[in-house]
């Protein structure tokens, strides 16, 4: 069985394609194994997560095939939701690098990603209730804080698909770019990320993905942690060095003008 995923690893970041063009990606049980793999590597290395799929496509959803015999017990398992929460969890940030259909279980790893970017043909929601079930794998708690409550409830409601410029009016995409452009600015967002500290990075999507009740006394215990690292004495070090340099330069400047 060919693999479902295309995994390419870059020091400080992995780049994940789902590959199944034959069926638009959908997701099936090999896909959501090699995404918990993935997901193993990542915990024990962290590093940035790009989401992408191939042939102009995210992914079409779960697959029908193995979905309509699934029972009550494999819901109970969350098979779907499990890898997607893992993913939403890991210790770095994720990107989904959207294009194409990103519907039902496509749409739900979508919303499990930090930061969603797309294309001008992006078509993303969640059609489930048409096939007689629930957006069950996060959409129902993850899309409310993405969009709001009432815009999640209609999408979630009639199962209506947005478009791009749709869904990055709503906030659900930051940003469009022209197909052939899209890994690129991904990879982008991940220079700019890798550039900052990565304990500080860590320590901010904890905060992030922490409940409410936690804050802010989330934010103060995980400050004092990066208060007392060297890192932090490094990086502040640095920049009130060349905040010094930029300084004589412009004051060298001055006297030669004069």
């Amino acid at each position: 069985m060919a693999d479902a995923l295309r995994i390419e690893t870059r020091g400080d970041r992995t780049v994940v394609t789902l590959a199944r063009p034959a069926v638009r990606n959908a997701i099936d049980q090999t896909m959501v194994d090699e995404l918990h793999a993935v997901c193993t590597d990542l915990e024990n290395e962290p590093g940035v997560l790009i989401i992408t799929g191939a042939d102009g496509v995210f992914a079409s959803g779960a697959d029908i095939r193995q979905l309509r015999d699934r029972t009550a017990d494999d819901a109970r398992r969350g098979i779907n939701s499990t890898v997607f929460r893992r993913i939403r969890e890991l210790p770095m940030p994720v990107i989904a690098a959207v294009d194409g259909y990103a519907l039902g279980g496509g749409a739900e790893l979508a919303y499990a990603a930090d930061i969603r970017i797309g294309t001008p043909r992006v078509r993303v929601g969640n059609p489930e209730t048409g096939l007689g079930i629930i957006a069950a794998a996060g959409a129902t708690w993850r899309l409310p804080e993405i969009i709001g409550h009432a815009r999640a409830s209609e999408l979630l409601l009639t199962g209506r698909i947005i478009d791009a410029q749709e869904a990055l009016a709503w906030g659900l995409l930051s940003s469009l770019h022209e197909p052939d452009e899209l890994l690129g600015a991904a990879h982008a967002i991940a220079d700019r990320i890798c550039a900052n500290g990565a304990r500080a990075t860590e320590f901010t999507k904890r905060a992030l993905l922490a409940p409410a009740d936690q804050h802010p006394a989330i934010e103060l215990e995980l400050q004092a942690e990066l208060f007392d690292s060297d890192e932090k004495r490094r990086r502040m070090t640095a920049f009130l060095e060349r905040r010094s340099q930029r300084s004589d330069r412009s004051t060298q400047q001055e006297e030669k003008s004069r």
